[in-house]
Order: C-alpha cells, then structure tokens, then sequence
C-alpha cells in the first residue's frame, strides 16, 4: 500500500512539471561545473565570492586535517569541540559585532533549533510569508502560537502584534535577503517595531553574510544594526563563505541558553574541525580580498542594465540572487532546458518551493564570473526568451 501511494504522489509531481532531480557535478565548484559529463556555465550555485575551490581553503583544510584528523568525533558538549571551532567561534563574533557566536552543523538545524529554544506553546511567533523553509518549519515545530504575516509588509505585521496577547514572548523571524526573491527585509523597520512591542527580531543572512556590509558582515552591518537592536543573528558558511555550516551571533545569555536548550545542536556531531580551519582562511580573505564583494556588485548592476534593455522581467532584486519571472511551471522548465541545450546551467524554481503561478529562473551571479560570462548569459536568455514567444 505504501508502494503505491507513493507511486501514485510521484506521478502527480511529473505531471505537474514540478519533479526535481539531481545531478552529478564532477568537479570543482567555480564559474563552469563539469555536470553529468558535459562542462556548463553555471548561474545556480551560492558561491557568491567565488571561495569554495579557492586554495587557501583548500590548503588551510588539509593542514588541520593531517592534524585534527577527518571526524568530528562527538557532540560540542562531549569531547568534539575542538581550539578550531572555538577560534571559529571568536572570529564569527568578532566579525558580526556580537557577544558571541555558536557553530551549527547546518542552517536548517540552526533555525529549527534556535527558535525552539527561545519560544514555546505560551509564546508567539510571526514571520514573513516568503521564509526559507527551515524558518517556517520551525515555527510550527516550536509549538508556539504561529502567524504569517504579507511579505515585507510592515504593518501588516504591525496589526498582528496589536491585536497579539500581552502575555509570553514574541519573536520575529525573518530573511535577510530572501532566498528566492532576491530582495531584502526591512530591518531597520522591523527592528523599531520589534522594540516597540516588547519583541525579539531575528534574521536568517544565509545570503547576506559575506557579501553585504563594508566587511562582509551581512544585513545586520549593511543597515548598522547592533546586537540590541537585532538580537538573533543567523548566518551559514556554506554559500558566500565557501566552506559548510552556520552560526548563531548574539549576547552571552543568548548563547549560552541555545548551548543549553537547542536540541540540534546538543544532540549533533560537531563539524569537522578541517571544515573550521577551512572557513577561517575565508574569513581572512573576506577581509583582505574587498574586491570581489566589489566586483559582484559590478556584475548585479551590469546584469539588471543589460536585461532591462532586453526587455527581460527580472524581479525587484539589488542581491546576487536575479529571479527572472516566468509563471507557468512547464514554461520555466522548458527554458531551464533550452539554456543548457546551449551550455548555461540555471535551475528552474517551481512550486512547492516558490508559490503557484510563480515559477521562474533563479539566476545567481558570483565572483567568479566575468562580464564575458554575463554577456553570454544574456544572449543565450534573449534568444530563448524571444523564440518561446516571451518578448
């Protein structure tokens, strides 16, 4: 019976035009990717610097390696938090303006595990209706009372916390930069409101961190928001960084609470330590390589210039993250295809993951290409566009 119930979900997802598959990069990440045996230009990854095959990660990996060894061995709280991911720990804090910083094998585990330790059936807890998936499965696991309110609308949310209880906590959790959209949240907005009603903000910048902000340091540096003023900050390592993980920035009583109460972290293996040595390197050159958060940010606005003239309907984004709207799920999926017939690899986003009636193209830009490569991109995505009938 399960077989065919299962079968039976398959079918439909086929039949929607929304069956995802992967595939088997057999190379290094970079600006081209050897995939399934054939070498594409690629505007899918969050490499967004251009760090994740860079040599000095590479070399700072394998130096901890034959020192620390592969594994991480145990939880943090056993025997497996090693010097590495403490300096890790420290760097991250520094970085971020923050009391402190807490590793996390993932970002998914980060959020599940930080709101379920701040919040609970007593609380309350509201967030923008386009959040990355982790932020919204954790509210509804926290077993909090769970509001969604419309995206970027700040008085929507404004109404909802007027007319919430008085009594318990309340959270508001949001997207830096929103992952499928490109545009980011009003901070500085919701950080006033926040305050206002007595309310923690917190802020997932998977894709913020490393690339906003004079040094890096992500949305909350980028609107100059401090530890008070946005108290929650969540980060990974794994997209701008180059390397793998996440982080929770906050004050001591924050950190030391989610070392006591967030399951996922107490109950995890620690990452390896080679992975921390690795993402310290990134960190040295976040700061001593400026010109590759320079150069992206080239590339973005030389990309909207040259797409507006194409008559492109790119979405509202100043981010690396260039959603080119499409709608019907078919539709995207067939201009996905015809860009790699050309050699361009970029992932047609349908739903579940975007809403119905809202599937598109997430074209990410990094460091790594050159203005040649956008050229490229935009011929090939004009011709397609004007062929299908879209132009």
């Amino acid at each position: 019976m399960f077989e065919r119930a299962l079968q039976r979900r398959l079918a439909e997802r086929r039949e929607q035009n929304r069956y995802r598959q992967r595939r088997v990069v057999e190379s290094a990440q970079g600006a081209e990717l050897q995939v399934d045996g054939r070498q594409l230009l690629q505007f899918c990854s969050n490499d967004y610097l251009g760090l994740a095959n860079h040599p000095k990660l590479i070399e700072a990996m394998h130096r901890a390696s034959a020192e620390f060894g592969v594994g991480g061995g145990a939880s943090h709280l056993v025997c497996g938090h090693s010097s590495l991911h403490h300096r890790l720990e420290e760097r991250l804090a520094e970085l971020t303006g923050r009391d402190r910083a807490l590793l996390f094998s993932t970002g998914y585990m980060a959020n599940l595990g930080t709101v379920a330790a701040l919040v609970g059936r007593s609380d309350q807890v509201f967030e923008d209706r386009l959040n990355h998936a982790s932020l919204l499965d954790a509210g509804l696991l926290s077993g909090s009372r769970f509001q969604r309110f419309a995206h970027n609308d700040v008085a929507d949310l404004q109404r909802r916390l007027q007319r919430a209880p008085e009594e318990g906590l309340k959270l508001i959790v949001v997207d830096g930069v929103f992952s499928m959209d490109g545009d980011m949240a009003p901070l500085p907005e919701l950080a006033g409101l926040a305050q206002r009603h007595n309310a923690w903000l917190m802020v997932d910048d998977a894709h913020g961190f490393g690339v906003l902000g004079a040094s890096g340091a992500g949305s909350a540096a980028h609107f100059g928001l401090d530890q008070q003023q946005l108290p929650v900050l969540m980060g990974t390592l794994g997209k701008a960084i180059g390397s793998f993980g996440a982080f929770v920035a906050g004050s001591e009583t924050l950190i030391e609470s989610l070392i006591q109460f967030a399951r996922p972290y107490i109950y995890t293996t620690a990452m390896p330590p080679a992975v921390a040595a690795a993402t310290l390197a990134s960190l040295d050159l976040l700061e001593t390589e400026a010109w590759r958060r320079d150069h992206l940010a080239s590339l973005i606005a030389y990309f909207r210039h040259e797409a507006a003239l194409l008559g492109l309907p790119l979405m509202e984004s100043n981010t690396a993250i260039q959603p080119l709207m499409v709608g019907d799920d078919g539709q995207a999926l067939a201009i996905s295809r015809a860009l790699e017939a050309e050699g361009i690899l970029i992932s047609a986003i349908r739903p579940p993951t975007v809403p119905v009636g809202t599937a598109r193209l997430r074209i990410t830009l990094s460091a790594a290409h050159r203005e040649t490569d956008v050229d490229r991109l935009l011929s090939s995505l004009a011709a397609i566009w004007r062929e299908r009938g879209q132009l």
